[in-house]
Order: structure tokens, then C-alpha cells, then sequence
């Protein structure tokens, strides 16, 4: 039985289609860390991820307006707030702050640990991963507490913790969006980058940061490649996958950023990176494609399995 907090969820989508929004993720979102490092060369943090999500998030409101979509309620525009905050405020914006003191590609690395968190806020809620889930994400977290051991990380402390700080918000942002009331589809996301951009500009305010547009070709790029690509595409698909597979799978991302960061960070931004990460890589790599395959393994289960059956799953997964 649902609990009063927890959405219907609606059909699966087609197999294609969460392929196309894993791979935008992975991808994308892997170029945007070095998009942040090149961002604050000019922009301060929250300035720079207050003006995004502002942006971005008004696009897709007035995209759906123009499809003449119904917009959020009161009280969803709150759980809109609370998930914009949680992912965006204090997950994007411990990546912007401390990536002033590590690297773009030392900063994915940490991340990869993100299903480790997310598992532990899934199961503080109730619904812990299956044994072969966990057997994956403790592979991945091999993966990243190895490359943890270089010296990328190890010469700024506190930007370590920072994205730590950002780890944990991001996952419990996760999490609870699939249990508070935030519209389904673009308008969801649109209010939940409005509403993060405008708690950003706020903090921006109130610590003093200085407010004035990109004057280099270069900076204007990275900013614009956020907001189209990092925010409009790429998170729009992460928060589809979130809503209608599961947080586990859409977490993955954070296995495959890390060697695509990396590579750009060493193209683009010829920054270097430890021997650890040579190591740690293809674990996580490999943590991947276990955990892809447990997850597609499981939903052939359920869905072939009787009525009696698939109840006595769901209802032993909640």
C-alpha cells in the first residue's frame, strides 16, 4: 500500500528513450564540471549557478506555458523548492564553490560515490538496494575511495568536504523527489530550477558576491553550455529518469562522469590528475555495467511475473 507521501507512477518509458537520457547525462554532465571551472574564472558561484538555473528553469516554464500546460500549485511549487534547493542550491552549488580549490576532474571523481549516499538515504526511507545492488555500489565505491588516495584530492581539504556537503544533498534531494508533490515532466523540472536559481541569487546577495555579466568569449560560452545543455537537457533527463526508473539507475551517472571529466579536464583545461585515477576507473567503470545489469535483470522479473507475484514484489520493496 502507497504511503500519503509516495507519487502513482506512471507507465515505464520505452527502453530508447531512457538509453537517450542516460547517455545525455553521462555525457553532458561530464563536460559540465570543467563549464563551472571556466564559469568562475569571472563569475562568482552563486551568481553564476543563480543565473542558470533562472534562466534555464524560465525556458522550460515558458516552453510549457506556450503548450498551454497547466503550472504547479501552491503547494507544489514548495516541494519544487525543497527539491531545487537540495539538488541544485546544495548539490551544483558545492561543485561551483569548490571547484575554486580542486579541479574539475578531482571534484567528479568524489562524486562517483554518489550511489553509496544515495542507497543510505533510499534505505533511511525504507527501500534499501538488493543484495546485487549493493554488491555494484560497493564495487563503484572501491573505485572512488582509490582514486580518493591520490593527490588530487588531498591538497585542498575543504574542497573536499564541500563536495561532500554537496554529495549529501544531492542525494536526499534524489531521493525525496520521488515522495513529494512536484509536477510530472518539464514543468516539475522548470520549477525546480526557477526556484533553486532564485534561492542561489539570494545567497549570492546576502554574501556580498559581485553581480556583473561574463566579458570574455570564453566565459559567455561556458555559461551558455550550462543553461542550454548542463540545465535544460541534461538535468531535465537525469530528474525523467528519477521519476520514472529509479534513483539507483539514474545515479550512475556519477560512475560515468568521472573518466569523461577527466579527459576533458586534461584536453580543454590541461589539468593533470593522479596515478589513483588510472586504478580507480575502470572499477567504477565495471560497477556500471553490474549494476545496469542487476537493474534490467530485476525489471524482466517483475514484469514477467503474475499479478499475485508483482505484488508481493512491490509491496516488499516499499
Amino acid at each position: 500500500m502507497a504511503t500519503p507521501l509516495q507519487k502513482h507512477s506512471p507507465p515505464k518509458p520505452a527502453t530508447w528513450l531512457v538509453a537517450a537520457c542516460l547517455v545525455s547525462v553521462y555525457v553532458i554532465w561530464g563536460t559540465t564540471y570543467f563549464a563551472i571551472k571556466v564559469g568562475i574564472e569571472e563569475s562568482p558561484p552563486f551568481f553564476l549557478m543563480g543565473t542558470r538555473f533562472v534562466v534555464a528553469g524560465g525556458l522550460l516554464l515558458v516552453w510549457q506555458l506556450l503548450r498551454r500546460q497547466p503550472m504547479p500549485t501552491i503547494k507544489q511549487w514548495r516541494g519544487a523548492t525543497l527539491i531545487g534547493f537540495l539538488l541544485l542550491v546544495g548539490g551544483n552549488g558545492a561543485v561551483a564553490v569548490a571547484e575554486r580549490w580542486v579541479s574539475s576532474g578531482a571534484t567528479v571523481a568524489l562524486i562517483s560515490a554518489m550511489p553509496l549516499c544515495t542507497a543510505l538515504w533510499s534505505g533511511v526511507f525504507g527501500q534499501w538496494p538488493r543484495r546485487m545492488e549493493w554488491g555494484a555500489i560497493v564495487l563503484g565505491g572501491i573505485g572512488a575511495a582509490v582514486m580518493l588516495m591520490g593527490r588530487d584530492l588531498q591538497g585542498s581539504l575543504a574542497g573536499t568536504l564541500v563536495i561532500m556537503l554537496g554529495i549529501s544533498s544531492w542525494s536526499l534531494g534524489t531521493v525525496l523527489s520521488r515522495r513529494v508533490d512536484v509536477p510530472h515532466g518539464p514543468t516539475g523540472f522548470g520549477a525546480e530550477m526557477l526556484a533553486a536559481g532564485l534561492i542561489d541569487l539570494v545567497i549570492s546577495a546576502s554574501l556580498g558576491e559581485h553581480w556583473a555579466a561574463a566579458y570574455s568569449p570564453r566565459v559567455e560560452w561556458a555559461w551558455f553550455y550550462l543553461v542550454i545543455f548542463g540545465s535544460v537537457i541534461a538535468f531535465s533527463a537525469y530528474r525523467f529518469v528519477v521519476e520514472r526508473v529509479s534513483t539507483t539507475l539514474a545515479s550512475t551517472y556519477a560512475y560515468v562522469n568521472p573518466p569523461v571529466a577527466l579527459f576533458v579536464g586534461w584536453w580543454l583545461g590541461h589539468e593533470s590528475f593522479s596515478t589513483n585515477t588510472l586504478f580507480g576507473l575502470p572499477i567504477v567503470l565495471g560497477a556500471v555495467a553490474l549494476l545496469a545489469w542487476v537493474q534490467s535483470r530485476g525489471s524482466r522479473r517483475e514484469d514477467q511475473s503474475p499479478p499475485s507475484a508483482a505484488l508481493a514484489i512491490a509491496t516488499s520493496r516499499k
